[in-house]
């Protein structure tokens, strides 16, 4: 087993490495792609959730077999690192052994990983996911991931690691709701490093992407902000 691998395709814009440490994730999110890429019944992943097995020992071990250093590696792609109302101790444990070894990790979360911010430094990243919301129509924070903390909470732990002097970034990918995705970026937030922008995929959307992109951009030039457009969106945005 080598849990620590490259990432492919669009996962690689995220990093040099990840893992997943989980077999499933209880937040629910309708628009998870994971389990498809898992070949798993979505009731089965969002209510089996536990580390995989001998999780923390084989990352050690391909720590120590491979001799990976000086790399950023994401936690996670196919499931949280931090599953709300599960205990994410093996997930601090791997943070320890990537530290320990020289590597920084990256993770992104709809969690809450405050407990392990007293391990991360400068060189680590600390990111939430903000899909947009509309808590009037359609896309509700509590349909669209109604296990999951509210956006707000995860903005103040998100304010927290900034704090501490940890990169901060946010993932806006999927978006859902374009127009309120902008007007987080028109907040222009100083709590946040980076912001990854892309779109909803897998599922039908209305959204006018080209223009969404160009919006998005425009906006984050005129504020100052670091940006990074997804090439998915950025496909998009040149038709």
């Amino acid at each position: 087993m080598n849990p620590i691998y490259e990432p492919k395709g669009k996962a690689k814009e995220y990093g040099d490495y990840a893992i997943n440490i989980y077999t499933g994730c209880s937040h629910r999110c309708f628009y998870c792609f994971a389990p498809n890429v898992l070949r798993k019944d979505r009731e089965t992943f969002h209510s089996c959730v536990e580390p995989r097995k001998n999780i923390v020992e084989e990352v050690r071990k391909q720590i120590e077999r491979s001799g990976i250093t000086g790399k950023l590696i994401h936690l996670c792609f196919t499931c949280d690192p931090y599953p709300t109302g599960y205990d994410s101790t093996p997930t601090r444990e791997i943070i320890k052994i990537l530290k320990a070894s020289g590597n920084h990790v990256q993770i992104l979360t709809k969690g809450d990983g405050s407990r392990d911010f007293d391990l991360l430094d400068s060189g680590d990243w600390y990111g939430i996911t903000y899909a947009g919301y509309d808590d009037i129509n359609l896309y509700k924070t509590q349909d669209c991931e109604p296990g999951a903390p509210p956006p707000a909470r995860r903005l103040s732990t998100l304010a927290l690691a900034h704090g501490m002097g940890i990169k901060t970034w946010v993932s806006m990918e999927p978006v859902l709701n374009a127009r309120d995705c902008l007007t987080w970026l028109q907040l222009a937030s100083r709590c946040i490093d980076l912001y990854k922008i892309g779109k909803l995929n897998y599922h039908p959307s209305d959204i006018d992407w080209k223009k969404f992109g160009h919006d998005a951009e425009r906006l984050c030039i005129t504020n100052g902000l670091n940006y990074y457009i997804k090439d998915s969106l950025r496909a998009e945005m040149e038709k």
